[in-house]
């Protein structure tokens, strides 16, 4: 046996090794435990992560949820020892680098979207909602308004209901026009009524589409005394093109996954940071990174502020990424980011059209709405189906049923990132599967069958969710 030191109190007895443990501790036999070479192991693990569908693997369409692909230099940088190895609890002085990054990426943000300044800190784009909402609320307390309604439209996500009413507010739905605008009408006569905190805005909509009358309703908005709330879930459209700052939004909370090329989902930590007005900077969550003269400090000295929102000051990491990708990019690269994105969904959208309806025909931005509803009554074929053909086709589905005011919605977001090959293959995909609806519609509504599980029953499973292998 080896006489190194780490084997002077370990002994070979029984099969197996006992050390100081009591004897009446130790086992009599050895743990029964699943045996595997590491050939099996890695041949294992391998075809598992095979299984699983991502950016990487192919085309993810998933409108609103923007799923590009993300340069892998910003994981590599943002792995760098200086910064993992960073401590939230260490002293200034020894963290002059990070806080330096911070300061200035709060500077880019604040003139690529027209703002005074940005926190840093909210963990994703909802809790950014939470918090732009929050500072609404305290700074119309601070003058004595007690105004609590909130407008949001027909065509919003989800979480802005649900962000405004955390937030204490009241809502009231706003209904699209025709052409996917925003009824600037309807407002009106909401307006003419009621006292409003503020409307909550997508620009471009969740249906891909830039809203025409902005400028009008913000004035609408700030006349009756209301402030305009941007939901940045759709800035890779305006990046560098336009500023909701200037549209007269008075708060804007960012997804750094979906603009700047930070990871987007699997459970991971986000960021969601929210710049606002002059007026309303005195409640932004504190601390804030200041400078004074060379140096770079947290500033916890706001009497005004909404507080913390997140512990420290927020995912720095991610915002590390964020920092890197627009530095790579360069005003000139953003610009182009956005050129593509909107270039790459109207060239999808025009070669769609005479495939399957798309309920707005116009310019889109970055993204854009196409309906089975015609299909579904002819083939029985439905939004639902179409995903899961698309899926035996290589594909990430699209987002489906959303937005809510287009019947069996598909939202189409080919990203930036998509050349014109792969979306000439998905045009490809997506054409035969409607063709396909009309031959042979049983077909298509068995689908996925070239994947692990079949059809799910999609109800059943949120209902009675089985989370493990055994019964």
């Amino acid at each position: 046996m080896d006489n190194s030191p780490i084997f002077e109190k370990v002994s070979i007895s029984k099969g197996y090794i006992s050390s100081n443990i009591p004897e009446a501790l130790r086992r009599e036999k050895p743990c029964r435990l699943p045996e595997a070479s590491e050939a099996q192991v890695a041949r294992h693990y391998t075809k598992l992560s095979t299984l699983n569908f991502g950016v990487d693997s192919g085309m993810y369409p998933l409108g609103s949820c923007t799923m590009k692909y993300n340069y892998k230099i910003l994981e590599r940088l943002a792995s760098l020892p200086e910064f993992l190895n960073l401590h939230p609890l260490q002293d200034e002085e020894d963290t002059q680098g990070i806080l330096e990054i911070m300061y200035k990426l709060d500077q880019l943000l604040s003139e690529l979207f027209g703002y005074s300044h940005f926190t840093l800190q909210p963990s994703a784009g909802a809790q950014g909602e939470h918090t732009g909402l929050l500072i609404i609320r305290e700074y119309l307390k601070s003058i004595g308004d007690e105004r609590d309604l909130v407008l949001i439209p027909d065509s919003a996500h989800g979480t802005n209901p649900a962000s405004a009413i955390m937030a204490g507010f009241r809502i009231k739905k706003i209904s699209s026009d025709k052409w996917g605008n925003v009824d600037v009408d309807k407002l009106k006569k909401v307006l003419e009524k009621e006292k409003v905190a503020a409307i909550m805005l997508t620009n471009p909509s969740t249906l891909g589409l830039f809203e025409n009358n902005i400028l009008k309703i913000a004035e609408m908005i700030h006349e009756n005394g209301g402030l305009l709330y941007y939901d940045g879930a759709n800035a890779n459209a305006l990046l560098g093109m336009a500023r909701p700052g200037d549209m007269g939004f008075d708060v804007c909370h960012l997804n750094l996954h979906k603009t700047f090329g930070t990871p987007h989902g699997g459970g991971g930590p986000g960021a969601g940071p929210v710049g606002v007005s002059a007026r309303l900077v005195p409640f932004l969550p504190k601390p804030m990174v200041e400078k004074e003269g060379d140096d770079y400090f947290l500033d916890t000295s706001n009497e005004k502020s909404i507080g913390m929102m997140h512990g420290f000051y927020g995912n720095v990491n991610v915002l590390v990424k964020a920092y890197i990708y627009i530095l790579l990019h360069g005003r000139d690269g953003l610009e182009l980011v956005c050129e593509k994105a909107v270039a790459n969904a109207n060239y999808l959208m025009e070669k769609l059209k005479d495939v399957i309806n798309v309920p707005y025909d116009r310019v889109c931005m970055h993204e854009f709405v196409i309906s089975a509803g015609k299909l579904k009554k002819e083939t029985g074929v439905s939004a639902l189906d179409i995903a899961k053909a698309l899926i035996d086709r290589g594909y990430h589905p699209p987002t489906i049923y959303f937005p809510l005011i287009v019947s069996e919605c598909l939202m189409i977001e080919p990203t930036e990132t998509e050349d014109k090959e792969s979306m000439d293959k998905f045009i490809d995909a997506l054409t035969s599967i409607v063709k396909e609806a009309s031959s042979n519609s049983e077909a298509i509504k068995a689908t996925p069958v070239t994947t692990i599980v079949g059809r799910l029953d999609e109800v059943k499973a949120v209902k009675e969710p089985k989370l493990t292998f055994f019964s």
